[in-house]
């Protein structure tokens, strides 16, 4: 009887089990679709910015991306890093890290200062960014603006879609750009850059915009510049914040000359 009741024990125990386990399946795999399905839902409103961009003329230029609200939206997932994914979405394969991008594709790939679609930006090293970077150009809006899906930007491999990037070089060749940031019409700080690299073969022939520089764009003031010092053009807040607040002594080279004052 004891052997009995040992063995209903053990029966009631392996049909509890079976029929628990479906109910468990199901409930991991809603609450996986469910975190999928947030994931979603917040990647379609990151951010949104403004439809334009003025620049110092008081022309605007417009963004390309737009929701059914006329709003354009910027969208980002997560898992790769940027050189894969600028291989991956442009068709470009160019081996290296990203900052080695611009000089390994020297006989391999056209490149240039001028923006199409379908090229790759690519970022020089600097001290916030040791290995470069390199985004995928989706759209032309301007000489001095484009929109691009670029990946790791921010931590955890990230990627990003319908982002803003303009230039601010005084030469409009794009050797020098900042990125949108996450909120409406608000863009970083100052990064170097190579150009763009298409996805055609090298004919020897580096692509140069030949029109006027277009005008600055107007946007909100420079956080940081992370260009070589002999680069930079203005002072950014960061060097303004650091200038000593104490008067300097001149030295007058006129008529009176070696009176200090």
């Amino acid at each position: 009887m004891r052997v009995f009741g040992m063995g209903s024990k053990a029966w009631l125990l392996n049909c509890a089990i079976l029929f628990a386990c479906p109910i468990a399946a199901q409930a991991a795999q809603d609450n996986g679709h469910g975190k999928n399905a947030s994931h979603a839902a917040a990647g379609a409103h990151v951010h949104q910015i403004s439809n334009h961009t003025t620049l110092a003329s008081g022309a605007k230029v417009s963004h390309a991306l737009h929701t059914a609200s006329g709003k354009r939206v910027a969208t980002r997932s997560f898992g790769i890093s940027c050189v894969p994914y600028a291989r991956q979405v442009s068709g470009i394969q160019v081996a290296g890290n990203a900052w080695q991008w611009w000089d390994n594709a020297s006989g391999q790939y056209a490149r240039g200062d001028r923006p199409e679609t379908g090229s790759v930006l690519n970022f020089r090293a600097n001290g916030h960014m040791h290995l470069g970077h390199v985004a995928v150009v989706t759209k032309v809006i301007n000489s001095r603006e484009v929109i691009v899906d670029h990946a790791n930007w921010q931590s955890g491999g990230g990627v990003s879609h319908g982002v803003a990037v303009v230039d601010v070089s005084e030469a409009n060749n794009w050797s020098a750009v900042r990125v949108e940031l996450g909120r409406e019409g608000t863009f970083g700080s100052v990064y170097p850059t190579y150009g763009f690299i298409y996805n055609r073969p090298d004919t020897g022939v580096v692509l140069a915009s030949v029109s006027r520089p277009a005008p600055q764009p107007s946007i909100n003031p420079v956080p940081s510049d992370l260009r070589p010092l002999a680069e930079r053009p203005w002072r950014t807040m960061e060097e303004v914040a650091e200038s000593p607040s104490t008067p300097r002594h001149t030295i007058d080279l006129g008529i009176n000359a070696g009176v200090s004052r």
